[in-house]
């Protein structure tokens, strides 16, 4: 090698590679947020957001107008419900990519971009994977999978998020994390992890008392 300076290879014109568009992510086992790779995107009021959560909630189904707006704000709705819901999809619309958030039958729905574009969804498929490791005796890799699940929370599920279908969904999903938190225990005991899992199980207890009874039931 003569040490000189290496000359760039030339391109042909065309010929440059075109960056792949940025992925948009939504979640809700926290605050309901988007993002568009890094990038956090404003998802509006908490109407707005309350909006965007039952339209993720229904894993791309359509929700009716009437639906939406039970869902926001349940038998006492404002005179102007119709109007707010259309102006929340619009402004959401303008924020997620085209073609995320669709106009159909009467109603609305979000067409998920990628797989694991919602944080619910890959917890629901990391569940399945680890009670499938389960029930095939692989209880260490069952636990490692539990505890990505877990690590899928941010605090209180729908956080700041108003209306009757929020309310319902949080309790479901807190429910569901208690499961399968309680899932995760009882395998650490069956590992023999016993010190870890007691404190644990303390915290858990103090927490929410009704679990020690579930754990032990």
């Amino acid at each position: 090698m003569d040490g000189g300076p290496r000359v760039p290879e030339q391109r042909r014109p065309g010929s440059a590679a075109i960056a792949e568009p940025a992925a948009l992510r939504f979640s809700v086992l926290g605050p309901v947020r988007a993002w568009r790779g890094e990038e956090t995107l404003n998802t509006g009021s908490p109407q707005q957001r309350a909006l965007l959560a039952a339209l993720l909630l229904r894993e791309g189904r359509t929700a009716t107008a009437a639906e939406l707006i039970d869902a926001l704000w349940g038998t006492e709705p404002p005179s102007q419900a119709l109007a707010a819901v259309r102006t929340y999809a619009s402004r959401l619309r303008k924020v997620l990519d085209p073609g995320v958030l669709v106009s159909e039958s009467g109603g609305y729905a979000v067409r998920s971009p990628g797989e694991g574009a919602l944080d619910l969804a890959l917890a629901q498929d990391l569940a399945a994977e680890a009670e499938k490791a389960r029930g095939a005796g692989d209880l260490c890799h069952a636990r490692e999978v539990l505890n990505r699940v877990l690590g899928l929370w941010d605090g209180e599920p729908l956080a700041g998020v108003p209306g009757p279908y929020a309310e319902t969904q949080r309790v479901r999903l807190e429910e569901w994390r208690l499961g399968l938190l309680e899932s995760r225990l009882d395998m650490d005991l069956e590992q023999g992890c016993h010190a870890e899992a007691v404190s644990e199980l303390t915290a858990l207890t103090a927490a929410h008392p009704c679990a020690s009874a579930c754990a032990n039931s």
